[in-house]
């Protein structure tokens, strides 16, 4: 394990609301060119859900319901997601078969609390990682628990590529998803999705913790109408992001 120096002070940018995708606020008015603005480095989705987000080195990719991936165009929209410049504070050579949980073993021995956010990639050889999308959604909007139903599942096997994602503090949840919720790009940029399982081989596990929270409320009809604090919300959350 090796420290590396942090040359900025981390601000983690949220669009809207956990809680208000799981209750069907799948438009928001936030444009990729937006989202750079505020980071590099981060996930998220599509409006009307229409694929996976993920970002970094100030590359967006839309991770699409057919398990393709491409390019995201600056004028693309999303209700949901989650940038950040990222600043790792911490690097890990993977020189063995480590497991998803394996992983996260290394960040949480190393973090200072669990109520600190913190961000964390790793590029390198994958045997196995287990994705799904959500397919692009269409009005009158269900909400996303049983949006997910109709989800299909991938499994990419002995894959190069690039896994972004970020632990959040369990008090977050439903402002965002608490624990750890992660993405995966191929070396191809081809496919992926957002992940359920996965082991790597060898590669460089990076990360670092973030400072500080920055939301952006919407405010459209959607938003104001929705119901923030069902009470199922941890089981619900649960239940679309595993």
């Amino acid at each position: 394990m090796s420290n590396l120096s942090v040359s900025r002070s981390n601000v983690l940018y949220q669009a809207s609301l956990m809680s208000a995708l799981l209750s069907g606020v799948y438009e928001g008015d936030t444009t990729m060119a937006q989202l750079r603005e505020h980071g590099d480095f981060g996930l998220g989705t599509f409006n009307k859900l229409d694929g996976e987000l993920i970002a970094f080195d100030g590359n967006i990719f839309q991770l699409r319901g057919d398990g393709t991936a491409r390019r995201a165009t600056s004028d693309q929209k999303t209700p949901f997601a989650t940038m950040t410049f990222f600043n790792p504070t911490n690097e890990y050579k993977i020189d063995c078969p480590h497991t998803r949980e394996e992983i996260h073993q290394v960040i949480d021995k190393v973090i200072a609390s669990q109520n600190s956010f913190c961000a964390l990639r790793i590029d390198g050889e994958f045997s196995r990682v287990d994705t799904r999308t959500v397919p692009e959604q269409h009005r009158p909007y269900k909400p996303m628990l049983e949006a997910v139903k109709q989800q299909p599942t991938f499994h990419i096997e002995n894959n190069r590529g690039v896994l972004i994602g970020f632990l959040t503090p369990e008090y977050m949840q439903g402002i965002n998803v608490a624990g750890y919720h992660e993405h995966f790009i191929n070396e191809a940029r081809s496919s992926g999705g957002h992940v359920l399982d996965y082991q790597v081989e060898r590669g460089t596990l990076k990360f670092g913790t973030v400072e500080k929270l920055m939301i952006d409320f919407p405010w459209d009809t959607d938003f104001l109408n929705a119901n923030l604090s069902p009470e199922n919300l941890q089981e619900a959350i649960r239940a679309v992001e595993s």
